[in-house]
């Protein structure tokens, strides 16, 4: 925007606008808190008290600083970053939602609101009046019909393990943590004491639907998963596994399955989706819904406060606290903050395409995909190469790069791992230093190949007029099969045929026999 236009649309601070020099600890807290105890607003960070901008950019440094501060905020209502741009200075923008559960604290405990342009403490019967207001009783932790005399020995006794408690302290200890109240189980206990909680408790189940293809809506198989939380979170994987399968690459003497999804990263997903799920909707299960090109877990509710999928690796609010931690304690689920990492970070380093997180206000849908732009068998030749060193996952990708006959440098390293400049130069030093790469030229000419016996397959490092040359040559020293041309060249299947059927119309290969017995030579 124009200087005109910010100060059309900021003329000053007031009930929804603070400007900030910079990101002070102490001040920024105080507004935080104090917008998300009111209605909201925004603070405008390189900007002086009286609208002068003296400009800040959305750095990574100045980033993980807002976070850091917002971390230590007791229950924030939603926010998020954005870099803003006037007349060619940059400021920072952190928009903050009012919470519309529970209030917000400072980490010192203070609870402040905002009146007019001042951020001001409440005391007594003030802050007792905002208390009332916005007390909640969490949900989980509210009592059910069953007794706790009716939870299940074998499944107490699960429970006792995996909390490290000895039987006689079985009910102070259910007591003390939210799991019953006054002699019944509360939702959280139900939903691991009992062998059907969903008798009691509705839809507390997950529904499994495989679709034949990407667009239709009816379904090929249905499943409803039941049991104690522990249990279908194993079911569920397992059944997503059995009909996800995986891929089978074959490089010289070495076979690897490689997974579609890894395994850790849909476990983590089914039990976030679980734990995490909203569970006043009792008329709605969790749903996994598998296609060819992708898994989607929904789950009932939306993000709580005040998580948004923009900041949500950086933001933790456990909604259902008792279920999370027993999940944990079953050892089902990552530590607090760490679910979203786990399924970013495995995901990128299999070269896997990311999660998508999509908060639908009722509920949150996270998508793996199967597919990538990473080939199965460019994957397999990283773990080959994983043999002779330790990788990052940045370094696998650029690392597949230069097996496509890449001449990297600092700018292309950039724009393959959205890198700066001097994390792409590590990654590359790094690499040429294990000898993974070898450097040509020098300074800002300097670009870097793969070191020669690193080589992958032909069908890997050649283009398709040089790979039809390749299979001609081999066809030329004697018959060859599918099977010997996937062998040496790493092709799949499919693309073998392909292949080879192209070259036989064009007359450079000829066919001879049928079906498993198809051999290929060349045409002299």
């Amino acid at each position: 925007m124009s200087t005109a236009e910010f100060e059309r649309d900021f003329p000053g601070e007031g009930q929804y606008v603070e400007f900030k020099r910079g990101t002070g600890k102490e001040a920024l807290q105080d507004t935080i808190v104090a917008f998300s105890n009111a209605d909201g607003g925004v603070i405008l960070i390189g900007v002086e008290d009286d609208g002068t901008i003296t400009g800040r950019s959305l750095e990574p440094g100045t980033e993980d600083a807002i976070y850091e501060i917002a971390r230590n905020v007791h229950s924030p209502g939603r926010y998020s970053l954005h870099q803003v741009e006037v007349d060619g200075k940059a400021l920072v923008a952190i928009s903050i939602a009012k919470r519309e559960e529970g209030f917000c604290q400072a980490s010192n405990g203070v609870v402040r609101v905002r009146r007019g342009t001042r951020d001001e403490s409440l005391f007594g019967s003030d802050l007792q009046q905002l208390v009332n207001e916005r007390s909640t009783t969490r949900f989980e932790i509210t009592s059910t019909q069953l007794a706790i005399a009716d939870a299940e020995e074998d499944l107490a006794r699960d429970f006792r393990d995996a909390f490290g408690w000895g039987e006689d302290f079985m009910v102070d200890r259910l007591s003390e943590l939210g799991y019953a109240n006054d002699g019944r189980l509360s939702i959280a206990g139900a939903l691991y004491l009992v062998s059907e909680p969903d008798r009691a408790l509705g839809k507390t189940f997950v529904e499994y639907l495989r679709f034949a293809d990407e667009e239709t809506v009816d379904y090929e198989l249905r499943r409803e998963i039941r049991g104690p939380l522990p249990l279908q979170v194993e079911r569920a994987l397992e059944t997503i596994l059995d009909n996800l399968g995986t891929e089978l690459v074959v490089l010289g003497v070495r076979r690897y399955e490689l997974p579609r999804i890894p395994p850790v990263v849909l476990r983590e997903a089914i039990a976030n989706a679980i734990a995490h799920r909203s569970y006043e909707f009792d008329r709605t299960p969790v749903r996994v819904e598998m296609r060819p090109s992708s898994v989607r877990i929904v789950s009932p509710g939306g993000l709580p406060e005040p998580v948004t999928v923009d900041n949500i690796r950086e933001t933790t609010a456990p909604r259902n606290l008792a279920v999370i931690a027993a999940l944990r304690r079953y050892g089902l689920a990552e530590d607090a903050g760490r679910g979203i990492n786990v399924m970013q970070d495995t995901m990128r380093d299999e070269m896997l395409n990311p999660p998508v997180i999509e908060d639908l206000g009722h509920s949150v849908a996270v998508t793996l995909p199967v597919r990538s732009a990473v080939a199965p068998i460019e994957r397999a030749w990283v773990r080959e190469l994983e043999r002779r060193g330790t990788l990052a996952g940045s370094d696998r990708l650029v690392l597949v790069h230069a097996a496509r006959g890449e001449a990297l440098t600092n700018a292309k390293v950039r724009e393959i791992v959205g890198a700066d400049d001097a994390t792409a130069r590590e990654i590359l030093h790094r690499l040429r230093d294990e000898n993974f790469l070898e450097q040509r030229g020098r300074h800002g000419g300097a670009n870097y190949h793969l070191v020669g016996d690193l080589a992958p397959p032909a069908g890997l490092r050649l283009g398709p007029e040089k790979l039809a040359d390749f299979v001609v040559t081999m066809a030329a020293k004697g018959e060859v099969s599918n099977a010997d041309i996937r062998k040496e060249t790493g092709l799949e299947r499919g693309e073998a045929l392909a292949l080879l059927g192209r070259l036989v119309d064009e007359g450079r290969l000829e066919r001879i026999g049928e079906r498993r017995g198809t051999r290929y030579v060349a045409r002299i």
